[in-house]
């Protein structure tokens, strides 16, 4: 039997009708109507037209629970989201992309909320922050409990409806499935074609003429038979750019989420998610013996990222023969049940569950496409004129493994990116429509079924090479109809299925490998010698074609992977870092290099030198000293570290071994101590104040009296001496000192002020008299951070405040009296001196063997 090809276009009637717009965007959850609002704003001549599926309210945003991750914390950093997601993604994100997600990500957020979004808050009014798997902060915003995609979904809606009103800016198509892209000679896009369903002032088959089309649709999950994924995620932006000829990349890593509500064996389609967020405030997963498992599986145990979990938990169903685990969750009781997730208890109750008494039965499910069409940081993707974003998208923030809620942030950050780019002037405007010859098909609808139960059987959680085998020719032979198939919605929904599945199955059959959330149980192990890079995928002619793309870190590029990985999981940017480096090595070495070692040493001569501590303390930098070391020498030594980070050491205790030209171990040593020696003293500082208020509940922080480049660093060595970092930037959190207030007027016009300007940052208030506290207070100060007050002072301030403020007390702290000072009740103590003036640990190099 000869099987018929993957179509390259779908076979429908000539557009009866056609509209025009300057772009059309594809899609109405979070990330589609984030990119017509946010271009509006900056375009508000232009009009954009939003197309989707069903109803302008329907697609997967609304049903997302957990929340919405971001860096609102002032005790939070960035540089650790960043981190924790480069950890989640197993060596493949693009650290540009994460980067771009997690500093632009607040500031998206705060304009999410200004369209009218409105998340859970604490009694005093600040934001409510949770933590789900892989995060090591509280950093995820939520709204009524577990509603979050809802709330998100209603004020994009009703912002959008409005600008709709406002003199027809944007304009709504509901009810229509996108067809094919319109390209024109050159081959950009120009629009696309679409079916309205049922009766209006359009209908039937038509056509969009647009300057760019936005593929904003949304997941894959109807792909298997059981997700939680809704009925219209059938993968269609990404059937649409394969067969408009556009690269999508990463189609392997599905993530499956490891908790969705078990309904029994033969329960498909659309299955309820009992959210991470419920393991994020304490749900533990039970095995059929009631026995509590993930602790022996990782660190974080029930809080591992996700690929983590899921896999355990189906290693322990293959072990005892289960169909579910359990989710114990009934020390919550009901009162917590009903109000952080009344929606998750609703449909538990709904089916005969009661979570407050009883364990949740549970199983994992297709969740979330990390893949999808790739994009540069711009949104835009191999075909000019075609972006995508959100889930359709492949930015490369989610590597191998989404971390949780990372995916409604990506969808904020980067429409609002592709907007930016949609607004520049040097956009060209789209030619004529041409007829590129594809050959047109459909897949008989029947067929629809039999895909997802195959996809769920060989290319779900766990895979193998005969399993996806078997799936690849099951999906031929859904290829193949004895009857000819008519255009119609299911005909179109069922082929893009196809489509979609059969890249899947293409690619998981060549990632030889297990990694994130793609398990091969023939290659169990993670290979960064073969399969550290992409695969990407593009449909031509003669079917599916594959590519390998090596995986590349510009911005750290020369850096061994595991250092890389490394640097990032301490929370450092691998390429300031780099940047440091390049730096401190610039001074030192010119044209000429360094001439003694030149002149003495001979080239050939090889030697072990031991970084050894002169004194006791904490270290803090070694994986910085070994990137020196690998920097200075193009990686000609080999370096082994023998303690770790945050480690109390004693003197004569051998730190890190260096093994190599002598050459090139004497020309990296300076810089390599320099850095080691600054950043081991500041930890070891921040240790002996820690030390000082231990069990007093008083934590010791930094400030921003950090050294030009280094504040990463040293902020870093701080964490390392058990100490929390204060803001990063001045953008983090408002703090108002005396100078804004004599700027203002007035401590309570300053803050008027800035709550105004930035009605969702934290504000933090600097006084130095008891009577400025109560106006603070007043006006509804988050932290109030008490400057120069003696012991008695800050004793009174603490009563007088009664919790409804965080304290700090800074200005005149000495290690001496620290433990007094902290036994006033004060929240924070801020020492400049920890970043600003610590003496440097005692380390040195001793060479043997040369």
């Amino acid at each position: 039997m000869t099987h018929p090809p993957i179509p390259r276009r779908l076979t429908a009637p000539e557009p009866g009708w056609t509209v025009s717009a300057d772009v059309v965007v594809v899609g109405s959850g979070i990330a589609g109507l984030t990119v017509a609002l946010r271009y509006a704003e900056l375009a508000p001549d232009a009009r954009v037209l939003v197309v989707t599926k069903d109803v302008l309210s329907a697609g997967s945003t609304r049903w997302a629970q957990g929340g919405i991750a971001a860096v609102l914390d002032p005790a939070d950093s960035w540089s650790e989201h960043l981190s924790d997601t480069l950890i989640a993604g197993v060596g493949l994100c693009d650290a540009r992309a994460v980067q771009a997600l997690v500093t632009e990500g607040p500031g998206a957020l705060r304009r999410l909320m200004a369209h009218g979004a409105r998340f859970d808050r604490e009694p005093g009014g600040g934001l409510q922050l949770t933590r789900e798997g892989g995060h090591r902060r509280d950093r995820i915003v939520h709204a009524g409990g577990d509603a979050t995609g809802a709330e998100v979904q209603r004020a994009l809606v009703e912002a959008v409806r409005a600008g709709a009103a406002e003199g027809g800016r944007i304009e709504i198509i509901e009810h229509a499935l996108v067809l094919d892209l319109l390209k024109d000679a050159s081959g950009a896009a120009c629009g696309v074609t679409l079916h309205v369903m049922g009766e209006g002032a359009r209908d039937g088959v038509g056509a969009v003429r647009a300057g760019a089309v936005v593929l904003a649709t949304g997941g894959m999950g109807q792909v298997y038979a059981a997700t939680t994924n809704p009925l219209v995620s059938t993968g269609d932006g990404v059937a649409l750019a394969l067969r408009a000829g556009a690269v999508v990349r990463d189609l392997e890593f599905v993530q499956f989420h490891p908790t969705v509500l078990w309904l029994g064996e033969d329960s498909t389609g659309q299955q309820p998610l009992i959210s991470e967020a419920v393991r994020g405030e304490g749900a533990v997963l039970l095995d059929e013996a009631g026995e509590r498992f993930m602790v022996d599986v990782h660190e974080l145990a029930e809080l591992a990222p996700r690929d983590v979990v899921a896999k355990a938990i189906m290693r322990r169903m293959l072990e005892s023969g289960a169909s579910h685990v359990r989710l114990d969750a009934r020390h919550f009781g009901e009162d917590k049940w009903r109000t952080r997730f009344p929606t998750i208890y609703a449909v538990c109750l709904e089916h005969g569950i009661d979570p407050a008494r009883e364990p949740i039965p549970v199983a994992p499910a297709a969740h979330y496409a990390s893949g999808g069409v790739h994009t540069d940081l711009r949104g835009r993707t191999s075909v000019p004129g075609l972006y995508a974003c959100g889930e359709a998208a492949c930015t490369g923030v989610h590597g191998a493994n989404r971390l949780a809620s990372n995916s409604l942030l990506e969808g904020l950050v980067f429409a609002e990116r592709i907007a930016a780019d949609l607004a520049s002037p040097r956009r060209r405007a789209p030619g004529e429509p041409v007829d590129d010859g594809r050959a047109a098909g459909l897949v008989d609808p029947r067929v629809r079924p039999r895909v997802q139960s195959r996809m769920s059987a060989g290319a779900g959680v766990l895979r193998s090479g005969r399993s996806l085998a078997e799936v690849g020719h099951g999906l031929l032979d859904a290829r193949w109809t004895p009857v000819a198939v008519e255009p119609c919605t299911e005909a179109w929904e069922a082929t893009n299925l196809l489509t979609v599945a059969s890249a899947v199955v293409a690619a998981a059959r060549a990632r030889e490998e297990t990694r994130g959330s793609h398990w091969r149980e023939d290659f169990p192990e993670r290979d960064d010698a073969w399969w550290l890079g992409h695969l990407d995928v593009t449909l031509a002619e003669e079917g599916l074609t594959m590519s390998y793309a090596e995986h590349h870190d510009d911005r750290a590029a020369g850096l061994p992977q595991q250092l890389e990985a490394d640097l990032a999981e301490a929370g450092l940017d691998p390429a300031r870092v780099m940047a440091v480096i390049g730096a401190a090595l610039a001074e030192d070495l010119t044209e000429e290099g360094d001439v003694t070692t030149v002149a003495t040493v001979p080239a050939d001569q090889a030697a072990v030198g031991d970084l050894v501590a002169r004194a006791d303390g904490v270290v803090a930098g070694l994986a910085v000293a070994q990137a020196v070391f690998h920097g200075a020498s193009q990686g000609r030594l080999t370096v082994e570290r023998h303690v770790k980070d945050g480690e109390r050491v004693a003197r004569g205790d051998v730190l890190m071994t260096v093994v190599g030209p002598v050459r090139d171990v004497l020309t990296a040593e300076r810089a390599a101590l320099n850095l080691l020696t600054h950043l081991s003293g500041i930890a070891t500082l921040t240790h002996r104040w820690v030390e000082a208020v231990s069990g007093t509940g008083t934590r010791v922080r930094d400030s921003r009296k950090t050294l030009p480049g280094l504040r990463a660093l040293e902020k870093y060595a701080v964490r390392c001496g058990g100490g929390v970092n204060h803001r990063m930037s001045l953008s983090d959190a408002a703090l108002i000192k005396d100078n804004h207030v004599v700027a203002a007027g007035g401590v309570a016009e300053a803050f008027r002020a800035v709550r105004q300007a930035y009605p969702e940052l934290p504000i933090e208030v600097e006084v130095d008299r008891l009577d400025q506290i109560e106006p603070v207070l007043a006006e509804g100060a988050e932290e109030i951070l008490l400057d120069n007050f003696t012991v008695e002072e800050l004793t009174r301030a603490v009563a007088l405040v009664g919790g409804r403020a965080r304290l700090e007390s800074s200005g005149g702290l000495r290690l001496e009296s620290a433990r007094e000072v902290a036994e006033t009740g004060v929240d924070y103590l801020a020492v400049g001196s920890l970043t600003h003036s610590a003496p440097a640990l005692d380390i040195a190099l001793d060479l043997r063997g040369a």
